[in-house]
């Protein structure tokens, strides 16, 4: 079925993360029926398992930069992984884990001779480094790294032995809320001209909102990157981040936006962090949401 085949690579790990929880996040989508959905939605679907299960815990030795040989371990293991499944004629789907498996994704089209392009489904910028904040959190610092900021981790930021790994031009968000960014990654998006669609636009004009970004983006392969705390917390409270309250889309507003994304041609894929299934029990219904969004978004038809 070419693109409509959907391979899946589960990355269980909050090594990245600001305490335990996403690890299990591969486990509660694929007990929500994450592959049943897929299929029924009509496509093909390779479930290749689970990497290696690596949790957070207090890194006193790298306070700014907590569980950074873990979160290195991780990425280099989700790109050769990837690297190895990764097609323009089929679609990838990461389960994280925390947001640095965005990293990975980069450096697996990387290991494969293509240019990383992102589109960063969020409400942070992910642009901080261990130098610009005290958090400590790497999956609050992605992006930093594979742009290569100024004290970035040299070991992060040089996972796959080029650096930078991607160019500012070839990262788009959609979905931010700047009044949460730190007044460093504020001055880095005005200095790097990286384009963002905000979290209103995204609210207001999913599908819109959705072409927009992919339109900011040079021609060629790209994936999608969702770190769940993009949501209003009270419609899917499924994030390790609470915070997103009153604010951002619902899951039925973000679901014509990936569906708009993921089918185009230049789409190879999706990856998806910061989902705790213990903040998602409070709401058994918003992780099943989100499964029929991502299949939907898989089965759609490509755009015009």
């Amino acid at each position: 079925m070419g693109d409509r085949t959907v391979n899946i690579l589960g990355v269980p790990t909050s090594a990245g993360a600001y305490c335990v929880g996403v690890e299990q996040a591969p486990a509660a989508l694929r007990d929500a029926g994450l592959v049943e959905t897929l299929i029924a939605a009509g496509c093909d679907v390779n479930d290749h398992g689970d990497l290696t299960r690596r949790l957070w815990a207090p890194d006193l030795t790298n306070r700014y930069a907590q569980n950074l040989g873990e979160v290195v371990a991780s990425t280099q293991e989700l790109a050769a992984a990837a690297s190895q499944v990764l097609s323009g004629s089929e679609k990838l789907l990461v389960i994280g884990g925390s947001c640095a498996v965005a990293i990975g994704m980069c450096a697996a089209l990387d290991r494969l001779d293509q240019r990383p392009r992102v589109i960063y489904v969020d409400r942070h910028l992910d642009l901080n480094t261990p130098h610009s904040t005290a958090e400590g959190s790497l999956s609050w610092m992605g992006m930093a790294h594979v742009l290569d900021l100024e004290g970035s981790a040299p070991e992060l930021a040089g996972v796959s032995g080029r650096t930078p790994l991607l160019r500012s031009s070839d990262l788009v968000y959609l979905g931010v809320d700047r009044t949460q960014a730190t007044d460093w990654e504020r001055a880095q998006v005005d200095t790097l001209g990286v384009t963002v669609v905000e979290q209103r636009t995204l609210c207001d004009d999913p599908r819109r909102a959705a072409r927009a970004a992919r339109d900011a983006l040079p021609p060629g392969p790209f994936f999608v990157h969702l770190d769940v705390d993009v949501l209003d917390f009270l419609d899917a409270p499924i994030a390790e981040n609470v915070n997103g309250r009153n604010s951002g889309p619902t899951i039925a507003q973000l679901a014509p936006a990936l569906a708009e994304l993921v089918p185009h041609p230049d789409c190879w894929g999706i990856t998806i962090g910061q989902l705790d299934p213990a903040h998602a029990a409070s709401d058994p219904t918003a992780v099943p949401r989100l499964v029929d969004a991502l299949a939907a978004a898989f089965a759609a038809p490509r755009p015009a």
